[in-house]
């Protein structure tokens, strides 16, 4: 039995690795827990680690499973292939991913990290860019800023700030 990619339909992963299950068929959704910002609170979520791809784990040989429902189920898109050759993730890939599966998911990947250049889009310090240092609890960020040709650390509500592009 050979790992095998499929392309879900957009944002439906979770619902593509359900109906599968159901059908009797093994599947591995990697997930990684994110920070979002949200109403100008930070939520902790989990997203898939691949959008809109999961593994499935089929039996290539006549005695195995049809595949012809994979391709019918909610929230399956189509079976990745390479001409008409379905794509294979080797069992090494997906052991991989299963060992770092904890580490992804202990560690929530920040929205900002420090380093990144920032827009402060509203209050007193509106318009002004400056540097991500930290976040300083959990709805407010430290940046530092040129103001008076000093540089200055301001802590604001991460609500009121953006990434610049």
């Amino acid at each position: 039995m050979d790992w095998y990619v499929i392309h879900t339909k957009p944002r439906q992963e979770m619902r593509a690795q359900q109906n599968l299950s159901n059908q009797g068929y093994e599947t591995y959704l990697p997930m990684m827990r994110r920070q979002k910002l949200r109403r100008g609170l930070i939520e902790i979520a989990e997203e898939p680690l691949f959008p809109r791809y999961l593994f499935i784990r089929l039996d290539a040989t006549h005695s195995g499973k049809s595949w012809g429902p994979i391709r019918s189920t909610l929230g399956v898109s189509t079976l990745v292939s390479f001409g008409s050759v379905p794509a294979k993730a080797p069992d090494s890939f997906i052991e991989v991913l299963k060992r770092q599966a904890d580490a992804v998911s202990t560690a929530p990947k920040s929205i900002y990290q420090a380093g990144d250049k920032i827009l402060i889009t509203s209050g007193p310090f509106a318009g002004i860019e400056g540097v991500f240092q930290m976040d300083d609890g959990e709805s407010r960020a430290m940046l530092l800023i040129e103001m008076l040709s000093k540089s200055t650390q301001i802590n604001v509500p991460l609500a009121t700030i953006s990434k610049c592009n």
